[in-house]
């Protein structure tokens, strides 16, 4: 919109030393400054969104370009400030187009302001000599491909850098995933979890609610990891993960802890709520089957829970945990053991 206001005061300006018609002046004026308006009006309301190119950009460059070529005709002996500007609108376009787009706009360009300049030529020989319209087409057919040529290339630069952001985030987000997830389960990982849980405890010390760390041990993992192998293993903890995540609430973390361990936080829980909250999960997974096709194989775990207190860290409250998690596999399989 600067550019355009430039351009008219420039216009004007020939007007008033005489060179530029007033008349035509003030309707391309009109023509130039609405053509912008509409196009400013279209994108700050968003309506531009609903096109496959949102910021317009091939349509404002023609625009401006037939503009361009019009105030060729009626600028007389200055329209040698049109070229100047020509150049602008290619800059413009190198932030948006693709390279065959700027060239397509290049091709355009040049056929626009020869078939101008030969039709000048022509009704107006007296102002625009056939000659040096000849003499300015030549340095248009040259210009224009030269700016298309370094534009393209900026734009092909601009569009490599745009693939190499894209493959730097999703390599970024590969590398936080891994560093977060354990990678046969899908599930949280050990490190990050204790991270979640210690932002949990500071929570708690501002609001005044508590939360809850169960630590569960499926039972007979190993003896079924040494008769099947450990792909069976494998295969049991990710059905284990699959199936937990389907019970507990969204609130709720899982993460795999070590091995055949899980650590579940409750959050915002009591412990005689999270009991039931664990009941739930045993029933779902009590008969839990991996491989259909050979002998059902059935699983239970075993659970030790305890509730976080006020004052103790996170590594106390998850060793209570594990305490009370031995505590239940002494006293025998598929126990929950509360303290």
């Amino acid at each position: 919109m600067l550019l355009v206001t430039c351009s008219v005061v420039n216009m004007f300006y020939l007007v008033w030393l005489g060179i530029a018609p007033f008349v035509p002046v003030v309707v391309w004026s009109l023509v130039l400054a609405g053509g912008f308006v509409v196009f400013y009006v279209v994108i700050r309301s968003g309506r531009n969104l609903r096109f496959a190119e949102p910021s317009l950009t091939v349509p404002q460059m023609v625009f401006a370009i037939v503009c361009g070529a019009a105030a060729y005709a009626i600028a007389g002996e200055g329209r040698g400030g049109v070229f100047p500007i020509v150049m602008v609108i290619f800059m413009f376009g190198m932030y948006a187009l693709t390279a065959r787009q700027i060239w397509r706009v290049g091709v355009f360009t040049v056929a626009v302001l020869g078939a101008m300049m030969a039709a000048m030529s022509r009704l107006r020989p007296e102002v625009h000599v056939p000659a040096v319209e000849s003499s300015h087409f030549f340095m248009i057919a040259v210009m224009v491909p030269a700016v298309a040529m370094m534009t393209s290339q900026l734009s092909r630069m601009r569009e490599r850098l745009r693939r190499q952001k894209k493959d730097i985030a999703i390599a970024l987000a590969r590398i936080q995933d891994l560093a977060t997830r354990d990678e046969l389960t899908g599930l949280i990982n050990r490190r990050h979890m204790v991270e979640l849980m210690e932002q949990e405890r500071q929570r708690g010390v501002r609001s005044g609610q508590t939360f809850c760390i169960a630590m569960l041990s499926l039972d007979e993992y190993a003896a079924l990891s040494a008769a099947r192998g450990a792909g069976y293993g494998d295969e049991l903890l990710k059905c284990f993960a699959r199936e937990a995540l389907a019970v507990i609430r969204i609130s709720d973390l899982l993460s795999r802890w070590n091995g055949a361990e899980f650590l579940l936080m409750l959050s915002d829980t009591r412990s005689s709520l999270a009991r039931l909250s664990l009941e739930r999960l045993r029933d779902r997974v009590c008969s839990l089957s991996t491989d259909p096709a050979a002998l059902q194989a059935h699983t239970g775990f075993s659970v030790g829970v305890t509730e976080h207190r006020a004052g103790e860290t996170v590594a106390q409250t998850i060793e209570r945990a594990g305490l009370a998690l031995q505590n239940a596999q002494a006293a025998g399989v598929n126990r929950v053991v509360l303290t």
